[in-house]
């Protein structure tokens, strides 16, 4: 059995082409069917993975979990039993704004990775079993002979391995806004993502020329696929000033029970005085 390959860290743009069948064990002029089941189960389907999503319900409600809420609410109720209609209404328009804003901010991570998932085209095609095929993207595997021309989007990472006028636009990796001229000669292993001009990455756009290369990251593997991973990694975190009206809320919510507790005790007491006298 072949041995583990990692195919984010490998420098693919600093290969030969004998040297890249050689890691994926394949050869590069396509693959057979049998070759293809044997690359699904190494590597998987070349699919990005889907982001957990919770219910808008559930998104809009977590809004409301915060300290400084609680404390507003509680003061809107009491208004409200105080028959201060007006005061209580303010405050709780101010409360479910607040909530609105950060139910829209919360979605736009959930709408980057369905954008990211558009990138990717429905079908591709390649050489199998030495015939031209269309399959769906889904079912290319590393190792599989990729055909691209203008118009197309690249289906997977491809290290390239004939180009002819080639140009493609990178702009949502690099974000450069001319399109890349590309070729396929071997270049060092220290060259940049953004000078990589023997690769065609996963979601960018073919706007001339025509070329083949081998897929040598499919799936969650490719940039793309990296970059979709991040977005789903981010931990939401507070800012320093949020972190201090946090603080400043759990504090003024005690300060607020202390002052009504001894409220209720005086109270109690004038209530049980005025009561014992005669």
């Amino acid at each position: 059995m072949s041995a583990p390959v990692d195919l984010e860290e490998m420098r693919w743009h600093a290969l030969s082409s004998s040297e890249i069948a050689r890691v994926l064990d394949v050869d590069l002029t396509g693959l057979s069917h049998g070759e293809v089941d044997r690359q699904v189960a190494r590597f998987g389907p070349n699919a990005l993975p889907k982001a957990s999503r919770r219910s808008p319900l559930l998104r809009f409600l977590a809004q409301f979990n915060n300290t400084l809420i609680y404390v507003l609410l509680a003061g809107a109720l009491a208004a409200a039993l105080l028959d201060h209609m007006i005061d209580a209404s303010v405050i709780v328009a101010v409360v479910i704004v607040n909530a609105i804003i950060g139910y829209i901010q919360e979605g736009k991570a959930e709408q980057a990775l369905e954008a990211i998932q558009q990138m990717i085209a429905p079908k591709a095609s390649v050489i199998r079993d030495g015939a031209r095929l269309t399959i769906p993207v889904a079912e290319i595997v590393p190792g599989d002979l990729v055909l691209i021309e203008a118009g197309d989007r690249v289906p997977a990472d491809l290290r390239l391995l004939h180009a002819r006028r080639l140009l493609i636009d990178e702009a949502l990796l690099t974000g450069e806004s001319v399109a890349a001229e590309k070729h396929e000669a071997v270049l060092p292993a220290e060259t940049v993502l953004a000078d990589r001009q023997n690769m065609a990455f996963s979601g960018t756009l073919v706007a001339a020329g025509q070329a083949n290369g081998i897929a040598v990251a499919t799936g969650a593997h490719t940039q793309i696929g990296r970059i979709s991973s991040l977005i789903q990694s981010v931990e939401v975190m507070a800012t320093p000033l949020l972190t201090q009206i946090d603080q400043f809320a759990r504090r003024f919510t005690w300060f607020v029970l202390a002052g009504a507790w001894r409220c209720l005790r005086s109270l109690s007491w004038r209530a049980a005085t005025t009561g014992s006298m005669p």
